[in-house]
């Protein structure tokens, strides 16, 4: 934060965190009250179609932008970035904070001017408070459901999303460690 205060100070800096969640038909279980030493029942599909959902949120102000898209790629990662991009006022600098994917490298990446890339050091997820919304998501919309086709999982996604950034005060209880708050101010 310090750099990008230096590198751009005419600008605000926002502390933004970035991941991509993988939902598809094969499914998974959420915690569910039920009898000790029996499994709870639930639809579970063994197909194999995926989509991708691209999330970034501040967790300071709550505020979160998303796309679901068909791949987890460098192209995926580009446009991503690039509609990102054009939801920045003007007047601010975004310092995003995301694992080391190989789609993140920033050799791989055409990177908007505003907009600096933080990787995460490697095994270390729970750094990155958007895997709190990921469970969130799944315990809450995303599990134990059976989806027709790509198009069914994309729609799911989009209103579970919806559903779950519709109030800020969600995300930044989800999303607000302590330790952020400091590096924001």
């Amino acid at each position: 934060m310090r750099a990008a205060r230096e590198a751009h100070p005419d600008k605000r800096i926002a502390l933004w965190f970035q991941d991509e969640a993988r939902v598809g038909q094969k499914g998974r279980t959420c915690h569910r009250w039920w009898a000790k030493g029996q499994r709870p029942p639930g639809p579970c599909d063994q197909r194999f179609e995926w989509a991708y959902i691209f999330g970034a949120v501040e967790p300071a102000t709550g505020k979160a932008f998303s796309l679901v898209l068909p791949y987890a790629d460098a192209a995926m990662m580009n446009l991503f970035l690039a509609q990102f991009a054009e939801t920045i006022e003007q007047g601010v600098h975004i310092v995003m904070v995301l694992d080391g994917a190989g789609w993140h490298g920033e050799k791989a990446l055409a990177l908007p001017a505003n907009i600096t890339l933080v990787t995460l050091p490697p095994y270390s997820p729970e750094l990155n408070p958007v895997e709190r919304l990921w469970l969130y998501l799944r315990e809450r919309f995303l599990s134990l459901r059976v989806f027709c086709d790509r198009e069914h999982i994309i729609d799911a996604c989009c209103q579970a999303w919806n559903a779950a950034t519709a109030a800020p005060d969600r995300i930044r209880s989800l999303c607000l460690y302590p330790w952020i708050e400091e590096v924001s101010s």
